[in-house]
């Protein structure tokens, strides 16, 4: 349902910052006293900042920005799909790893999709539909770490699903996208239709627009009055598992009601930089391990780059470098743990770090088979982050997908549910290459009950047991480049928040062997150099879309949301 009405759009400054060297546009950056919200959509942000001035904390907050995301941005995530949450508890010391990420259905195989003739099965339609699991993962965070109940957590959300949002520029885009994959792919028209009807107004909407989810609210509404339960059971597990067989899928009720999550010690590093830790996802996030293995990597070869910066060539092949070692290990090793054996520890000892580190030339890069401890490499953006900081320093970073822009493309008609296509994170194929372009390993093929490899990596920094840091971000594997980058740009290279995510990025990402700039890259010298020690480069629109909360010395939270999808922090 939409409705149009008059918009009347304000600037903000970005608090006195300058631009940095290469620069994507500006972001605005605030100054909390109490805790500060950073999220993909500026409604998001605020529905937070309001757990907070309700007496809530970072988990409250976090929780209620998700669910509001599940409305405003369903291109991006919400309850049809699947997250990651690293959580900072001050009162026990401990950070923890909450992983509700989608599974596989009990019917999924290895070899299913590699038995079909349709390259795009794992894509779109009921096929690539990974079992939910937002709703029981956010709950469960809220019953383990938050101090509100759910109706007043979940509050923002029905209202901005009953009484509408207005549709952004990153809406727009979204929207463009579904556009030009009905026109090239007309197979693809009938599984799309709902969500091409109802969430993208047949092609016609505009800025401003003001969008209505009337099935959103009522499913929002059941969870709040009976829990999980009014998601994996009932009616709403009824249109699901409708909703998925009419598309040729096998998700079951048994699929959905058996759904667990999984909570572990979060993945802690070893000092960096002499001062800081990061705390961050164990497989099957991808991310955790690679950001480690970049930033020690990184650490151990400062001292050879006496001037990080982005203007300079040699700061921009040590991180490129870095880059190509932990995806090859990607590549190569990383899976869901509780499936295939994953060697955590010897890809962060120290010993292998440092001989690969030692491997990197500032002079010239290397051919594919050089990085990592891989094997040769066979022949040949639906993602949202939030990041939290409350008053009393516990800390949220939480990031959450359903993969590409409106997941399957696949709804629930009559809860507006916009359902993943996570299974195509598997290998699916093997010896082929992702929708990201990404090659990964035998041990992330499909199986009942597994959870595919993914790059989210919400990530938290502390500066002995105090939150310094929390940054995350969207956009497939350009998530784990992007927020490294604006961690390193706020801890190296003393920008502010908002600085730091406006500073146009790179990625690489082993295979293909391509170094990608984005197209705000301004430091053309530095290309030139690139290509100049054996780099094939090329543009891309964006490396991720990050958010981060800063904490400074006197406890204030300063917080910046990405131009690059029209976020605006909030807080109190």
């Amino acid at each position: 349902m939409i409705r149009r009405l008059l918009v009347l759009t304000f600037a903000l400054a970005c608090c006195g910052c300058t631009r940095p060297p290469a620069a994507i546009g500006g972001s605005p950056e605030l100054v909390y006293e109490q805790g500060a919200v950073a999220a993909d959509h500026p409604l998001a942000s605020q529905a937070g900042a309001e757990m907070l001035r309700r007496g809530g904390n970072a988990v409250d907050a976090a929780v209620a920005a998700s669910f509001c995301l599940s409305v405003v941005d369903p291109f991006s995530c919400g309850i049809g799909g699947g997250g990651f949450m690293v959580v900072w508890d001050p009162a026990t010391r401990r950070g923890f790893a909450h992983n509700y990420r989608e599974t596989a259905p009990a019917s999924m195989r290895p070899e299913t999709f590699a038995e079909l003739d349709d390259p795009l099965a794992s894509r779109f339609g009921g096929l690539a539909v990974g079992v939910p699991g937002n709703v029981r993962g956010l709950l469960e965070a809220l019953e383990r770490w938050g101090t509100l109940d759910r109706a007043t957590v979940l509050e923002p959300a029905i209202r901005h699903a009953r009484d509408g949002f207005q549709v952004n520029a990153a809406y727009l885009s979204a929207v463009q996208w579904v556009r030009t994959m009905r026109d090239e792919h007309p197979g693809l028209q009938d599984v799309s239709q709902w969500v091409w009807d109802h969430l993208c107004g047949g092609g016609d909407l505009r800025i401003g627009d003001v969008l209505v989810q009337p099935g959103q609210a009522d499913v929002l509404g059941r969870i709040a009055d009976h829990g999980a339960a009014a998601f994996y059971e009932g009616p709403v597990a009824d249109a699901i598992v409708r909703a998925v067989s009419t598309s040729g899928g096998d998700l079951t009720r048994a699929d959905l009601s058996g759904y667990r999550t999984s909570t572990t010690d979060a993945l802690r590093s070893t000092v960096v930089f002499d001062r800081y830790t990061l705390l961050s996802m164990p497989p099957p996030s991808s991310g955790g391990i690679a950001m480690q293995q970049m930033m020690r990597m990184i650490d151990m070869r400062l001292d050879d780059v006496p001037n990080p910066s982005p203007t300079n060539p040699a700061w921009v092949q040590l991180v490129v470098e870095c880059m190509k070692h932990a995806f090859a290990d990607r590549a190569t090793h990383l899976a869901d743990g509780t499936f295939h054996p994953v060697p955590v520890d010897r890809l962060l000892a120290s010993e292998y770090l440092a001989e690969r580190a030692g491997s990197i030339d500032l002079r010239r890069t290397g051919s594919p088979t050089d990085y990592g401890s891989s094997a040769p490499p066979p022949s040949d953006s639906g993602t949202s982050h939030i990041s939290v900081v409350d008053a009393d320093g516990m800390a949220v970073g939480c990031t959450e997908t359903i993969n590409l822009t409106f997941g399957s493309l696949l709804a629930v008609p009559e809860f507006g549910i916009v359902l993943n296509d996570e299974l195509d994170d598997f290998t699916a194929r093997p010896g082929k290459a992702n929708a990201f372009g990404l090659r990964q390993s035998p041990g992330n093929a499909p199986a009942p009950g597994k959870r595919p490899l993914s790059s989210m990596s919400p990530t938290i920094v502390l500066e002995g047991d105090q939150v310094r840091l929390v940054a995350g971000a969207s956009g497939g594997p350009r998530i784990i480049t992007g927020t490294m980058q604006v961690i390193l740009n706020c801890l190296l290279l003393e920008m502010t928040p908002a600085q730091a995510v406006s500073a146009a990025r790179f990625h690489h990402q082993w295979l293909p062997d391509v170094l990608q700039f984005e197209q705000g890259w301004t430091a053309d010298g530095v290309v030139d150099a690139m290509e100049s020690i054996g780099h094939a480069t090329g543009r891309r629109d964006s490396v991720g879309v990050v958010q981060v909360v800063e904490v400074l010395p006197d406890g204030r939270k300063r917080a910046a949301s990405d131009p690059r999808k029209g976020g605006m922090p909030a807080g109190h």
